[in-house]
C-alpha cells in the first residue's frame, strides 16, 4: 500500500515549474500515509485524512493530496457538494494539477453543472498547454527542457483528452445560446488546435446566428477559414449566412464560397457518399438563392433544381429549403405550374419551411387564378 501512495504522489507536479510534488520516504508525512493506507474502515480513514491535512498544513503537497483523497471519499459516498469543496481545497494547494482537475471535472459532470465542468476543464487545458511557456530551470539545456516538456505532456495526454472532450460535450449540451457562446470563447484558448476544432467552429457560427450577431458570425467564420481554407462546413455556414445578408457584397461572397464547396465536394461523382452529396446539395441551394438575390433567375433555377435532386432522400430540412427556394424562383419568372409542383412537395415535409411553403403556394395559386384576367 505504501508503494501505491508514493506512485500517486509522483504523478502530482506543477506544470508551471515542471516539478514533481513528492513526499519523501521516511518523513512524518510518509509515515502518516502508510498508517492511513493500512486502515480498512472507510469512516476512520476519512477522519485520518482530515487529521493529516491539519497536522501537515504547512506542506502544500500533503494538503493537496489529503484533500484530494477526502474529495474522492465523499464522491464515492455520493456527497458531491462536499467532494467538490474538498477538491477545491486540493486545487488551492496545487492549482495546475491535471489529475485533480480531471477529478473535479468528473464530479461536476455528476452534478450536471455545465458551468463547473467548463471551469475545471479549461483550467486543465490551460495548465497543460502552459508547460512550454514555463521558464527553463537553471542548468538545463534547451534540448533537455524540450524533452522534459514533451515527457510531461505525454504522461498527461489521457487527462488532457478527457478535459478537452468534457469541455466540448458541455458546449454541445448547453441550450442557452449566450451561455454556449461564452463557453466557446473559453474553449479556444484552453484547447488550441483542438481535434474538435471544426465542430466547435460550427457551433460558434450557429450560435452567433441564433443571437442575430451577423458581424461576429462573419468575423469568426472568416478567421476560422483563414486557418483552414478548405473547410467545407465553415464555407457552407458562411455562404448560408452571407446569402441572407442585406448587402450585395454578402451575396457575392455566398456565391464564391458555394462554388468552392461544389468543386471540393464533387457531389455528382459516382463514388460520392452521403456527406459529399449533402455538402454539394446545400452549396447548390445557397448558390441558387444568392442568384435569386442578384435577380439572376435562370441561373438560380438551374442551381436549385440541382440542389433538390442531390438533397432528396439525404436531409429533409435541406431538401425542403431547396424546394421552397426553387418554388420562389419559378414564381418570380411566372412559371406557375413548375412553382406549384415543387411547393406541393415542400408542404408535405414537416419542419420550419412547411408553413412558409404553404404561404408561398397560396400566393402561387392566386397568381394562377389571376392569370386569365
Amino acid at each position: 500500500m505504501r508503494h501505491a501512495a508514493v506512485v500517486l504522489l509522483l504523478c502530482l507536479f506543477s506544470f508551471a515549474q515542471l516539478e514533481k510534488i513528492v513526499i519523501p520516504a521516511g518523513t512524518p508525512e510518509d509515515q502518516a500515509l502508510i498508517a492511513i493506507s493500512n486502515e480498512v474502515d472507510a469512516a476512520k480513514k476519512l477522519v485520518m485524512y482530515e487529521d493529516f491535512v491539519q497536522k501537515f498544513s504547512g506542506n502544500p503537497a500533503a494538503v493537496a493530496y489529503g484533500n484530494w483523497q477526502i474529495a474522492q471519499s465523499h464522491q464515492t459516498e455520493g456527497n458531491l457538494e462536499k467532494a467538490l469543496s474538498y477538491g477545491d481545497k486540493a486545487l488551492a494547494s496545487a492549482p495546475t494539477n491535471c489529475y485533480i482537475l480531471v477529478s473535479q471535472t468528473n464530479i461536476a459532470q455528476q452534478m450536471k453543472s455545465n458551468t463547473k465542468v467548463m471551469d475545471y476543464a479549461t483550467r486543465g487545458g490551460q495548465a497543460f498547454n502552459s508547460a512550454a511557456q514555463s521558464p527553463k530551470p537553471e542548468g538545463m539545456t534547451d534540448e533537455q527542457f524540450s524533452a522534459r516538456v514533451a515527457e510531461v505532456k505525454e504522461s498527461n495526454k489521457s487527462s488532457y483528452d478527457f478535459l478537452e472532450t468534457s469541455a466540448f460535450n458541455t458546449i454541445a449540451d448547453e441550450k442557452d445560446a449566450k451561455t454556449r457562446m461564452s463557453y466557446i470563447e473559453r474553449y479556444a484558448p484552453a484547447f488550441p488546435a483542438s481535434r474538435f476544432e471544426d465542430p466547435v467552429t460550427q457551433y460558434a457560427m450557429y450560435t452567433l446566428g441564433r443571437l442575430n450577431d451577423s458581424a461576429r458570425l462573419f468575423a469568426y467564420g472568416e478567421k476560422a477559414l483563414a486557418a483552414n481554407p478548405d473547410s467545407m462546413p465553415t464555407m457552407l455556414m458562411l455562404a448560408n449566412a452571407y446569402v441572407e445578408d442585406v448587402r450585395p457584397a454578402g451575396w457575392t461572397k455566398a456565391v464564391t464560397y458555394s462554388q468552392k464547396v461544389i468543386t471540393l465536394a464533387k457531389a455528382d461523382a459516382p463514388d460520392a457518399d452521403k456527406s459529399r452529396k449533402l455538402s454539394g446539395g446545400v452549396a447548390h441551394s445557397s448558390l441558387g438563392w444568392a442568384y435569386v438575390r442578384q435577380e439572376k433567375m435562370p441561373a438560380a433555377i438551374l442551381e436549385l433544381k440541382t440542389a433538390a435532386s442531390l438533397l432528396k432522400g439525404q436531409d429533409d430540412a435541406a431538401y425542403a429549403t431547396a424546394l421552397y427556394r426553387l418554388g420562389y424562383a419559378y414564381g418570380k419568372v411566372n412559371k406557375v405550374p413548375e412553382a406549384r409542383a415543387v411547393l406541393e412537395d415542400a408542404v408535405k415535409i414537416p419542419g420550419p419551411l412547411q408553413g412558409l411553403s404553404r404561404e408561398l403556394l397560396e400566393k402561387v395559386n392566386n397568381l394562377r387564378a389571376a392569370k386569365p384576367k
